[in-house]
């Protein structure tokens, strides 16, 4: 059912209010996005801070609030009979952290079970926040879709609803009902995977140092194993590039998961890497799941499954791709590399242990491009790179190509009017025909 802005009514027409009801707050930018449910008192006032339901304090005393994350988003599970007397309105916002604007985004989505409403851009305009819906009680619960943007981010919010954000040296005592900061990388990976905390400082180093600490971005690591990566996978180091790669998507994605994709003649996508999962990223069975890939190594079959993934996003991606060389389809490549020029895709490829790396090696020399959108760099052994040194080749390039994007219209989408169409499949009797001159 699709509700418009202004609607309201009561939700007990639509919904059994004595089981939970569920909101859902979606938005897709540029910007890093934060969802929050104020819960207020009669005099529209957050008295007690335990009931601001936001990324650092996904639950209520009771459980009757519970957040949780979804893709650009974040859901919001109710249980209404349960609030406390004095909880009168819930209100959930959407709050730009950083740069940008609401009237930049592409997309604004609020969802009550199955009633949704969609926004776009030119529903906003300067604001840095968005007051998407409110459901409270006036002899019963109602709802009304407010989709209306509000001067100022999380900040102003909480000054708004009379809350208060902690700071580092207020006393303890004066911090019980203040929502916490913003969770640190530090803390996410100390409390999730403590075994990659040492890597957090020197990626850290490199994100303060080429201003990266605020971008929001897709990442995926997309390995090879063909049959001469055979020795880096069984000592370790393909489960090593995993690892380090890891807290880089931390940092730049919302979910904190790492898109995976395995290549040989053929390809895989794996299951998303995350905090949880990490070390069983290489399969125990990775020999089985070469054998079924073939042995060779095939670069565009993998690229243009990535390039399938990202290319309507409206966040930009990250993809850090590992080879040990052997290079050899460098039209296809080249081909490839251009047409995705005009998509908000970077490429970092990584040679390790390897050879033959040839079009690779010359990424800087490639014209026709709309953008630079590809670097490359090769280790001689991943397990002997200091950690500053490798994050620091690895974000070397990248942020020139944002910067670019942004300026060239990569990001919002703009840029693709002017892609190239893709050459036709050739069929195999013109490949044949090709071949012999006919």
């Amino acid at each position: 059912m699709i509700i418009q802005r202004g609607t309201r009514d009561k939700l007990g027409k639509y919904f059994n209010l004595n089981q939970a009801l569920i909101v859902t707050l979606q938005t897709a930018g540029a910007a890093m996005y934060d969802f929050c449910c104020f819960g207020v008192d009669t005099y529209n006032k957050l008295s007690d801070n335990r009931y601001m339901i936001f990324y650092n304090q996904l639950s209520s005393p009771n459980g009757e609030i519970v957040g949780a994350e979804v893709p650009s988003g974040m859901k919001f599970t109710i249980n209404l009979n349960a609030l406390p007397q004095t909880i009168q309105r819930l209100v959930f916002t959407c709050s730009i952290d950083g740069a940008g604007t609401m009237g930049e985004i592409a997309t604004h989505k609020i969802s009550i079970g199955d009633m949704t409403a969609e926004f776009s851009s030119k529903d906003f305009q300067q604001e840095k926040a968005i007051t998407s819906l409110e459901i409270y009680f006036k002899g019963d619960w109602r709802f009304s879709v407010v989709a209306r943007g509000f001067n100022g981010g999380l900040d102003a919010l909480l000054t708004f609803y009379g809350g208060e954000q902690a700071d580092d040296d207020t006393p303890a005592s004066s911090q019980k009902n203040s929502p916490p900061k913003k969770i640190s990388l530090e803390k996410k990976i100390q409390d999730s995977a403590p075994k990659l905390i040492s890597l957090v400082k020197p990626l850290k180093v490199e994100l303060e140092k080429r201003n990266l600490l605020d971008v929001v971005a897709r990442v995926a690591l997309v390995m090879d194993i063909s049959g001469s990566m055979n020795q880096s996978y069984k000592d370790g180091t393909v489960q090593e590039i995993v690892n380090k790669i890891l807290p880089v998507a931390v940092q730049f994605d919302n979910n904190g998961e790492l898109d995976f994709w395995v290549y040989g003649t053929s390809c895989q996508r794996r299951p998303p890497v995350n905090m949880s999962n990490y070390k069983q990223a290489v399969p125990e069975n990775w020999r089985e799941l070469r054998s079924a890939l073939g042995g060779s190594n095939n670069e565009p079959v993998v690229m243009r499954e990535v390039v399938a993934e990202y290319e309507t996003s409206q966040l930009p991606a990250y993809v850090i791709f590992v080879t040990d060389g052997g290079i050899y389809k460098t039209g296809e490549i080249k081909r490839l590399l251009i047409n995705a020029s005009y998509l908000p895709i970077f490429w970092q490829f990584v040679g390790v242990r390897g050879e033959g790396y040839g079009i690779l090696e010359n990424l800087d020399n490639m014209r026709g491009r709309y953008v630079d959108n590809a670097d490359f760099f090769a280790l001689d052994d991943f397990m002997d790179v200091p950690n500053p040194e490798l994050y620091s080749r690895l974000l070397n390039e990248f942020p020139s190509w944002l910067k670019a994007c942004k300026t060239n219209g990569v990001i919002d989408g703009s840029a693709r009017i002017n892609r190239p169409a893709p050459p036709p499949k050739k069929s195999f009797g013109d490949k044949v025909k090709g071949l012999f001159g006919f």
